[in-house]
C-alpha cells in the first residue's frame, strides 16, 4: 500500500528590505551590468540553455531561492530539460552535461565561492581547454552579474519566491 501526503501548507518568508524602492539608482546600475553581461554572451554566442543553467549553479550555491526559481523556469523557457536543470546541483555525477559545459560550471563555482580558495590555476586552466578567451571573459561577465544580484537576494529578501513569471 502507498501513502500520498499531499500538503498545501507554505511558510512566509518576510522580506527584510525593499531594496528596489530604497536603491533604485543602484538596482538600474545593476540591471545596465546584467544587460552588458548579457550583450558580451551575445556576443561570443554563448547558448541561452548554458547562460540559464550558470545562473542556477551560481544561485544554488548562494542559497538565492528567488533565483533558483526564476532561472530554472527560464532554463525551461528556452529549451533545457527538466532533467538537466533538476539534475544540475549534482552536475558532476549525471552524464547530462558535455566537457565544454562541466567546465563552465566548474568556473562559476569557482568564481562564486572564490573568497574561500581564490579561483584555482587548474580551474582556469580547464575553462581555457574548453573555451576561447572572449568567450571566458562573457562567462566571467556573467557569474559577476548573477553573484551582485544574489547577494542582493539572499541579504533583503526583497523579491517574493515563485512571483517570478516570464
Amino acid at each position: 500500500m502507498t501513502t500520498t501526503i499531499t500538503t498545501t501548507a507554505t511558510t512566509a518568508i518576510p522580506v527584510r528590505l525593499d531594496f528596489d524602492d530604497l536603491a533604485p539608482g543602484f538596482e538600474k546600475a545593476l540591471t545596465h551590468l546584467g544587460n552588458a553581461a548579457t550583450k558580451e554572451l551575445d556576443r561570443a554566442q554563448i547558448a541561452a540553455g548554458l547562460r540559464e543553467l550558470i545562473r542556477i549553479r551560481a544561485s544554488q550555491l548562494n542559497g538565492c531561492a528567488y533565483c533558483v526559481d526564476m532561472h530554472s523556469k527560464d532554463a525551461a523557457a528556452v529549451g533545457e530539460s527538466a532533467e538537466r536543470i533538476s539534475n544540475l546541483v549534482v552536475w558532476r555525477e549525471t552524464p547530462f552535461f558535455t566537457e565544454r559545459e562541466r567546465a563552465a560550471l566548474a568556473f562559476t563555482e569557482a568564481v562564486t565561492t572564490c573568497a574561500d580558495h581564490h579561483v584555482p590555476d587548474a580551474e582556469f586552466a580547464a575553462m581555457a581547454a574548453q573555451w576561447d578567451p572572449v568567450e571566458i571573459a562573457a562567462i566571467l561577465s556573467l557569474i559577476v552579474s548573477i553573484n551582485a544580484w544574489n547577494a542582493i537576494g539572499v541579504t533583503t529578501r526583497t523579491w517574493e519566491v515563485g512571483s517570478y513569471e516570464r
